[in-house]
């Protein structure tokens, strides 16, 4: 919905800047002055100063003077640039808030010193313009401030530096200075079951099927044993559905288990991790009609307000999201269409064909007084600031002592028209087969029947509320008459400036403008026959309009895109089913979910499933654009045609599974990375082993189940993967193949140089090895690295191990020629070696002393032998030792 038209008739500075210094100034008594003149003090200042060519800076500027109340302000302040170049620039007509400043922006184009000076003019105090101690009458003297210099460099100056998008699994509270991850933050604050939502704030939605928890809702799945065979718990389908009534605000998802049940009670529950955070039933058993984030921006106060809105008629209530605790109630809100505008305020729109009257109410105009005098509209009364008056409760329909509305119950009343009683059809909400509604900075009405179609718009922008916009009539062709044509509204989206319908007999679209209400294209190319049954007519339309886009499907399960220009087909999709499991077409029917991050999210599911239930129905995750398959869950997520269907949040999609009644989270999820190696000490030459695994540590993996099945954790897998993965891991289905996910490995050397020793792929246990040879001694960081993937953001560790160096090696030894052998045998040398030995001898004795009977020479290096001589002296030695042995036990 485009952006009502509506002001908080609040002052305020474009920047951040005067607001911090408002000061609330009690009121006096008026006095009238007598030829009573001030003197008055200018100032100016410049932020930042220095600063660079073309970079915006901040001029703050006024008197130190306060006036009265927040509308008050000196008027007609000016502000003299004089440039490097001797040029001057002028701002004028500068109106300073009650504090006697305020702001203005200014771009030096040429580096050098500026000038600035802020000029002040004369003026009296009135009493639509006064200040404490300021009586009627007083002239306040023309001014002007000191003269400032402003240097500008050529280079700008740096400003706080950009905070990136998450690359580890992120929880609430986001810290407020992680600006840049609004993006990927968005709620879903409409809890009933009018699907067909274009998402803003989920910039990551999932692109695979990745769990990351699962919760069960009720009894859900095979119920099993020999009475109830393959028949499966009641999931709600029809008209019993469960999870109807579900919410995600600010990372917080809120539910009910069930329709039809009473008491009827909600659970609230962390999205990120799937903890609960309450319980309860609201009061006499309401159900949540909405959630609100509330952008409050007064002069004593900015920030964001969240509820939850559990409406009985006339009488709304406010809860705390966080704990479900009540706030304030408003009472007696008058009739009409609740709209938002993009700071989350809350409207009602009535139009009243019968008395031609209509109005524009606000229920924060109600709630906080914003008077010419009054303070209190400096904060958001209900959150207990100094004026405010939390858990109390406002009464929209309050009368004073005449019977007529109090101030604050006639403020509401924003804007009040007159509406034409000509239109056709009659006006209202969507009330009938024949009519459709949509409301933003107009109301646009389109009627239609066999022979024509009617449109309409009334303006709902402030300045020309009430205004007719167009009143169009379209014949329609003669056959839809003589065939007794079946007409359905299906979309209309003002932002897109067009509405469609369909003719359901022939499966084809018409569209019109909503900005001119005239014809723009029709008929469309007809759709496959089975699309006939598509249940627009209740309003959970199987059809999206987002980015010049038109998307339909229907029970024929055969997904269509539009040009919203021309009503051309771009691209379609079949759902096909392979087993021949849905008895109704050869593709299974689909239903939309919501469109966001360019990808387009759509789910099988039926009005009443037959049991035993059809297998393998697919989750699709399709790209908007292209139509290309994202990702396919063949089986994993079922959905419900009359319970709630799947919606996302923080970039996590939360739905329903009809197959075994629990609720599914559906988004990137944690990793973590172990390294190990082998042998920790080495010599160097040998090889180490490096191993590890990869194993996926979301929320869900802690459930008492998976880690009875996985003991050593839940493998990581590939995104090709992943949907039959998570079967496995969830569902219980068979492992299928399976393939893992890459480590990369990389070293630090004792020199300190970094190097990639390969990459490792895990296998379908999460394990991973790699082998690698060290190139030098010494102490290595080995570092194993998971990048991650579109299921999972990644996750590394080190380990270490050291390389000793390899061992000295023996000196060579040539040995010298030596003439044959000719000495005495090894029995004497053995006698003779015996002879000179002393008791006990020692092996170096021994050996010492068969060298001196053999009479070997002691050169530094040997002459080498040849091949005989070292034959016949390793004969003679080992003859030695032999004989030795021999005679050292005779001796013993």
């Amino acid at each position: 919905m485009k952006k009502l038209d509506v002001t908080t008739k609040i002052t305020t500075i474009a920047l951040i800047l005067v607001l911090t210094i408002s000061a609330i100034i009690a009121v006096l008594p008026i006095a009238t002055a007598q030829d009573v003149t001030r003197t008055t003090y200018p100032f100016i200042g410049v932020v930042p100063n220095p600063a660079g060519v073309n970079q915006v800076v901040l001029l703050h500027v006024g008197i130190f003077q306060q006036l009265q109340s927040v509308a008050m302000g000196w008027e007609g302040i000016s502000i003299t640039i004089v440039r490097p170049d001797g040029v001057t620039d002028t701002i004028r007509d500068i109106k300073t808030d009650s504090t006697g400043g305020t702001g203005r922006v200014y771009t030096p184009t040429m580096a050098g010193t500026y000038r600035l000076q802020t000029h002040f003019p004369e003026q009296e105090i009135t009493a639509t313009k006064r200040g404490p101690g300021l009586a009627i009458g007083t002239v306040m003297l023309a001014s002007s401030s000191v003269i400032i210099e402003l240097e500008v460099q050529l280079d700008p100056i740096p400003y706080y530096p950009a905070h990136s998008l998450p690359t580890e699994y992120w929880t609430r509270p986001i810290d407020a200075q992680l600006r840049e991850w609004y993006t990927i933050s968005g709620s879903w604050l409409n809890p009933t079951n009018k699907d067909g939502n274009i998402v803003s704030g989920n910039e990551y939605a999932p692109d695979s099927a990745h769990i990351l928890w699962t919760k069960p809702l009720t009894l859900g799945g095979l119920a099993g044993g020999m009475v109830s065979e393959e028949w499966s718990f009641s999931h709600g389908d029809a008209y019993e559905g469960k999870w109807e009534s579900r919410l995600i605000i600010n990372g917080i998802l809120i539910y009910t288990h069930r329709t039809n049940t009473r008491p009827l009670e909600y659970t609230a529950v962390k999205l990120h991790t799937g903890e609960e955070l309450w319980t309860k039933t609201f009061l006499n058993n309401q159900t949540i009609d909405f959630g609100q984030e509330l952008v409050w921006a007064g002069q004593n106060h900015h920030a964001v307000y969240t509820y939850l809105w559990v409406n009985v008629g006339s009488t709304w209530n406010a809860f705390d999201p966080y704990t479900g605790d009540w706030e304030f109630t408003v009472e007696n809100v008058p009739s009409g269409t609740t709209l938002v505008d993009d700071k989350g305020w809350l409207y009602r729109c009535s139009l009243s064909e019968s008395t031609g009257e209509g109005y524009l109410w606000s229920l924060t105009d109600l709630i906080v007084p914003l008077g010419i005098d009054s303070p209190a509209g400096g904060s958001w009364s209900p959150a207990g600031s100094f004026y405010g008056q939390r858990y109390a409760t406002y009464d929209a329909a309050a009368t004073g002592g005449d019977g007529s509305l109090t101030t604050a119950a006639q403020r509401a009343y924003i804007s009040e028209f007159t509406v034409p009683t000509d239109l056709p059809g009659s006006i209202g909400g969507f009330g009938g087969v024949d009519r459709a509604w949509a409301f933003g900075d107009k109301v646009f009405g389109l009627r239609y029947s066999t022979t024509e179609i009617n449109t309409w718009a009334i303006s709902l922008d402030l300045d020309n509320i009430g205004t007719l916009l167009f009143n169009k009539t379209w014949a329609a062709p003669a056959a839809w008459a003589a065939g007794g044509m079946q007409i359905e509204f299906n979309a209309i989206s003002l932002e897109e400036g067009v509405a469609v319908f369909w003719t359901k007999d022939n499966l084809e679209y018409y569209a019109f403008s909503t900005d001119t209400g005239e014809y723009l294209w029709g008929p469309a190319e007809p759709e496959y026959y089975m699309n006939y049954y598509g249940w627009t007519e209740f309003l959970e339309r199987p059809i999206l309009i987002n980015e010049g886009k038109l998307y339909s499907s229907g029970v024929g399960g055969v997904v269509y895109c539009y040009n919203l220009t021309t009503g051309d087909v771009l691209w379609t999709y079949e759902a096909n089913d392979p087993y021949q499991e849905y008895l109704f077409a050869n593709n299974w029917w689909q239903f939309f979910l919501f469109i966001t991050d360019g990808k387009l999210y759509s789910a099988h599911m039926e009005h009443s499933t037959i049991e035993p239930m059809p297998r393998g129905g697919p989750f699709l995750c399709l790209d908007a654009t292209t139509g290309d398959v994202i990702w396919r869950a063949d089986g994993l997520f079922r959905s419900t045609r009359w319970g709630g269907r799947a919606i996302i949040g923080d970039s996590i999609m939360v739905g329903m599974d009809t197959y075994d009644n629990r609720l599914y989270a559906v988004g990137k999820g944690p990793s973590t990375t172990t390294v190990t190696a082998s042998p920790k000490v080495s010599k160097y030459g040998s090889s180490v082993l490096i191993e590890g695994t990869v194993t996926d540590v979301s929320p869900g993996t802690e459930d008492t189940a998976l880690q009875l099945r996985f003991p050593n954790g839940v493998p990581a897998v590939s995104d090709e993967s992943m949907s039959d993965w998570m079967l496995y891991v969830y569902k219980q289905f068979s492992m299928p193949a399976t393939t893992g996910v890459p480590v990369t490995l990389e070293a630090v050397d004792p020199n300190y140089n970094y190097q990639t020793l390969g990459t490792a792929t895990t296998d379908v246990y999460g394990n991973y090895a790699f082998t690698f040879e060290p190139e030098v001694p010494g102490q290595y960081m080995i570092i194993a690295t998971f990048y991650g993937s579109n299921s999972y953001y990644g996750s590394t560790t080190t380990t270490y191990l050291t390389v000793d160096p390899a061992p000295e090696p023996y000196p060579t030894v040539t040995i010298p020629p030596y003439p044959d052998y000719q000495g005495p045998s090894a029995s004497d040398v053995a006698q003779n070696v015996l002879a000179n030995l002393p008791d006990d001898p020692t092996a170096s004795d021994i050996a010492q002393e068969v060298k001196n009977q053999l009479e070997i020479p002691e050169p530094t290096v040997i002459p080498e032998y040849n091949t005989m001589d070292l034959v016949i002296l390793a004969a003679v030695a080992v003859a030695i030792v032999i004989s030795l042995v021999s005679l050292l036990r005779k001796r013993k």
